[in-house]
């Protein structure tokens, strides 16, 4: 699992506003280079969203977040989804992402955190937010602390910081909105963003 992490690099974390945007957007960031797309539960349009993607672009790895429930995941898991993402982790959720069989990725933001989950088996984490929490200072002084760990931070990574991420040995990929800007999204701008994409990637070293 942890070389596919390291394979994608940038992990597109996207609101869909309007579920008609959904599979037009997979596609543009498919055309981009990139090959996982993270649906976030923040709109009501998400759930209709990932399931055009799963219908539509099955090429792309789909994956949810903002899941904060162990219903939500279930559903994930039901969709048929590639993955899942929290913004925290419970021993709940992390209990039913075991019995769903799904990979999860948690969300920790300190050395407690960490531990937690580490104890539970997850060694592919989400940092966040990442730069409020520490950003690349923090996660180079997990380093020693956590061989087997992988990380994916996201929350205020940008163009501007991903080399810096990136360039750090537990560091696996990193999750980020600016490749898909909603304002080209509700305009349909897919060319905007597979450019996006490939600039990404570019910086990425893909």
């Amino acid at each position: 699992m942890g070389a596919t992490w390291r394979t994608l690099k940038l992990v597109p974390v996207v609101m869909i506003h309007d579920y008609r945007h959904a599979v037009p957007l997979a596609r543009a960031l498919l055309a981009g280079g990139i090959g996982a797309i993270e649906i976030t539960l923040r709109t009501p349009a998400a759930w209709d969203a990932a399931t055009a993607i799963k219908a539509e672009v099955p090429e792309i790895m789909l994956g949810i977040g903002t899941i904060t429930s162990p219903a939500q995941l279930e559903r994930t898991a039901r969709l048929g989804a590639a993955f899942a993402v929290s913004p925290g982790s419970t021993p709940a959720l992390r209990a039913a992402a075991r019995a769903q069989a799904i990979t999860y990725l948690p969300g920790v933001a300190t050395v407690s955190e960490i531990l937690a989950t580490l104890e539970d088996g997850f060694e592919v984490q989400k940092f966040f937010p990442a730069e409020t929490a520490g950003g690349v200072p923090a996660l180079r002084g997990f380093v020693p602390l956590f061989e087997t760990v992988a990380f994916c931070p996201t929350g205020g990574v940008t163009e501007a910081n991903l080399r810096d991420y990136l360039a750090l040995p537990n560091v696996a990929c990193v999750g980020g909105s600016w490749l898909a800007p909603r304002d080209r999204v509700e305009a349909g701008d897919w060319a905007a963003i597979t450019a996006l994409a490939q600039r990404g990637m570019a910086l990425a070293g893909a």
